[in-house]
């Protein structure tokens, strides 16, 4: 859980010194080292607090480095639990991102009516908690502009996502908000590929890889923390600054 800290401020990075070393044994609960009750209550206790810090410090305005064209990966790494084969072909004659909770406009949204938005790019790094990290050029619509654009309760304190490969993620309203997070819809200038995502994947610099999920079906506001698919296995629920 270090990598994404490591762009940023060095004083915010010793302050994070305690929480970084012990976000990183989080890792441990979903290896199976040991299915001791008590270990992994104290492990879980130590995730929560992970968490807690990455919260407080997370500055909304703050942005994650940005990098010059030149250097975006072209053959973007393919990144999932299963094999680029298995990854979910969504037609986008018939796909519809269908909307839910505390949003007055709950209407879906086709490929075409989200490829109208207003639209920018930023190139920024993919950061894996695997420790692999990746260059790449996004294009797509600020996710707070969707937010207005369907009168989301912004005062709410989570967005959540569910997506056609079973994934389901959620971050808090901050992060939601803040300007470099994307609904993207293309990659290096190209209509984003299906194995990346399509027709669109939340692209997320300052989190980690898995806090970005792809081929989302279903958006959702919320009082309620949304669940994640890797942190319901042990990782952390934050996950970034």
């Amino acid at each position: 859980m270090i990598r994404p800290g490591q762009d940023f401020d060095p004083t915010r990075r010793r302050l994070l010194g305690g929480g970084v070393t012990l976000g990183a044994l989080t890792l441990l609960t979903g290896c199976n080292v040991s299915d001791h009750d008590a270990v992994q209550d104290a492990l879980q206790r130590v995730s929560v607090w992970n968490d807690r810090v990455q919260a407080a410090l997370f500055g909304p305005h703050r942005l994650a480095p940005t990098f010059p064209e030149s250097m975006a990966v072209k053959d973007f790494r393919y990144n999932a639990w299963y094999g680029p084969d298995q990854a979910p072909v969504l037609d986008p004659k018939d796909y519809r991102l269908g909307l839910a909770g505390r949003i007055s406009d709950k209407r879906s949204w086709s490929v075409d009516a989200l490829h109208a938005l207003p639209q920018v790019t930023q190139v920024t790094r993919h950061i894996c908690v695997e420790g692999w990290s990746m260059i790449g050029k996004w294009t797509g619509t600020p996710l707070r502009v969707f937010l207005e654009r369907i009168g989301a309760d912004t005062t709410a304190r989570y967005v959540g996502f569910e997506c056609a490969d079973g994934y389901y993620e959620g971050i808090d309203m901050p992060t939601a908000l803040h300007p470099q997070t994307l609904m993207a819809f293309r990659l290096h200038d190209a209509l984003l590929p299906h194995r990346h995502g399509f027709p669109f994947k939340l692209r997320i610099p300052t989190k980690l890889g898995f806090k970005n999920p792809k081929f989302v079906t279903t958006l959702y506001v919320t009082d309620k923390e949304p669940r994640g698919y890797w942190p319901d296995r042990g990782y952390n629920w934050f996950s970034g600054l």
